[in-house]
């Protein structure tokens, strides 16, 4: 039984020339000063970046700790005013 499909090798393309593609020369000295400014620029931007978060971590970590002091300050005054005046009557 024939197939109308064509067999394998017809259907896949292969390449017969190899292309080479090539860039704009970049002078190696100038590469060097392009990659140290781009790590520089990202350098300053991890450290505002971190700056920026730590800054708002602190904020969190302080509103969470002054909530959980206002929750627990006033059980802690009653009990230690318990222990030394003794039970209200």
């Amino acid at each position: 039984m024939k197939s109308d499909r064509p067999h394998a090798d017809e259907a896949i393309p292969t390449l017969t020339e190899i292309v080479e593609l090539e860039g704009p020369s970049i002078d190696p000295q100038l590469l060097e000063a392009m990659q140290a400014e781009i790590s520089a620029r990202v350098m300053r931007l991890v450290e505002e970046l971190m700056r920026e978060a730590s800054r708002e971590l602190e904020t969190i970590l302080l509103k969470r700790v002054s909530d959980r002091l206002r929750q627990r300050l006033p059980e802690l005054v009653e009990d230690a005013m318990r222990e030394h005046l003794g039970p209200g009557d």
